[in-house]
């Protein structure tokens, strides 16, 4: 055991012995240590097939857990893609993986198949390991875990730092990972972002099972990896940031062209469609509704650093927007699949209004008492659609089946059932 692992364990074992979360931090008495070099320092990174086969017959004949974390671009670039995979396993080391020149690592993901694959915040990298190749069948989501276990901070350096002891370096969290060559600091952060995450991940099993709650976690990794890829947002430019502005159809469609003209162009360009136009630049426009390119040129967003060429596209998506036959305008508001807002309720049901007043409370109230979020105890989309329309007649019977219904886990409908049950025959569901 090296010296960063044994102080690790001494902090473990401090921290999940005699206290709870909540004193985690206090725990540990002597200041946290700076975890500044990784235990065999940066590994080259892996950019061809020769190397990346070396990596996967290290990590194929590794044991136990394997420590997986992955670099995206976001805010430079187009879409979502990684731009460096990061894992550790016991007996196989780091391996920092370059995705743009490996760009299939599916031989990687078939070698960890079957393996427990340790991450933080999973569901943000599992998109993007998809689209590599690699998908866990067994995870360890060591954020969704301190969410369970009750700790009020639960980003991976406050999680490292009050389990294990150890300060984590956070300053080239939001770089452009796109760059090539990735510089020495940022491939230091991101070998020391999974150096400890399997020890943590054995310290918040231990803390999990002594407040009987790892059953619980465990439920919910296996949700993640088996969940399927999320469908496409249908209508994706409604979710333009400041759309709350926008009142009518033809101003909406105006949002539209040029939400899809940027998307294009931002696509072709690979880079982030904010850097190609802002929100709010388009909501500017949807306002005004110019008239022509000059009248575009003087709205917010499109000052004189905009060039005639691209004024000019711009005023053609608007010039589209103004084009289309009134039955062709998108409607105002999203298509309604499930309850209207609970704003609503109260105008609409009151009834319903009442009978989700009642569930809310009683989920905070367990969610307060399993020292919880209450979004992790039950979804509040799955309360709202059990409220506005409630099984009849509302026993444990019929609420248990609903709530599975709905993705409800077994542990959550084994826990907020008898509380929901209570809440809707208060309130006569």
């Amino acid at each position: 055991m090296t010296d960063a692992q044994d102080t690790a364990a001494d902090s473990t074992r401090r921290s999940n012995g005699d206290t709870s979360p909540d004193d985690a931090g206090s725990s540990v008495p002597e200041a946290p240590t700076p975890l500044l070099e990784p235990r065999e320092g940066i590994p080259p990174v892996v950019a061809d097939e020769a190397a990346l086969a070396e990596v996967v017959a290290a990590f194929a004949a590794g044991s136990g857990p394997v420590a997986v974390d992955a670099e995206r671009a976001s805010g430079y670039r187009y879409g979502q893609r990684a731009y460096l995979v990061q894992l550790r396993r016991e007996g196989a080391g780091t391996a920092l993986i370059d995705p743009v020149g490996c760009p299939d690592l599916s031989a990687l993901g078939e070698a960890l198949s079957g393996v427990e694959w340790v991450l933080h915040a999973a569901t943000q990298d599992l998109p993007c390991l998809r689209e590599i190749g690699m998908l866990p069948t067994r995870l360890f989501d060591t954020e969704l875990a301190g969410r369970i276990a009750g700790f009020p901070r639960v980003g991976l350096g406050a999680m490292v730092e009050n389990v294990l002891g150890f300060v984590l370096e956070k300053g080239h969290s939001a770089v452009d990972w796109s760059t090539r060559p990735l510089p020495e600091p940022w491939l230091r952060y991101a070998a020391l972002d999974v150096e400890l995450l399997v020890d943590l991940r054995d310290a918040l099993e231990k803390e999990l099972d002594r407040q009987g709650k790892l059953e619980w976690a465990l439920q919910e990794f296996d949700a993640i990896a088996s969940a399927p890829p999320a469908e496409p947002r249908k209508e994706p430019w409604r979710r333009t940031s400041g759309m709350h502005k926008v009142r009518r159809r033809r101003q909406l469609a105006v949002v539209r062209e040029l939400w899809e003209t940027r998307d294009r162009i931002a696509q072709r360009r690979d880079v982030s469609p904010g850097k190609v136009l802002s929100d709010a630049a388009i909501v500017e426009a949807a306002l005004a509704v110019p008239a022509n390119v000059h009248a575009l040129a003087a709205l917010n967003g499109f000052g004189h650093r905009t060039g005639r060429r691209q004024l000019e596209q711009w005023q053609a998506a608007v010039d589209r927007a103004k084009a289309l036959p009134e039955s062709e305008l998108p409607q105002p508001g999203q298509p309604v699949t499930g309850p209207p807002p609970p704003r609503a309720w109260a105008d609409k049901d009151p009834s319903a209004a009442a009978r989700l007043s009642a569930a809310r409370a009683a989920v905070s109230s367990l969610a307060e008492r399993l020292s919880m979020p209450q979004e992790n105890l039950i979804s509040p989309d799955t309360v709202r659609r059990l409220c506005w329309q409630p099984p009849a007649p509302a026993d444990a019977g019929t609420v248990s089946a609903a709530l599975a219904g709905y993705g409800a886990r077994p542990w959550q409908v084994e826990l907020v059932t008898p509380e929901l049950v209570s809440a809707l025959s208060d309130k006569g569901a």
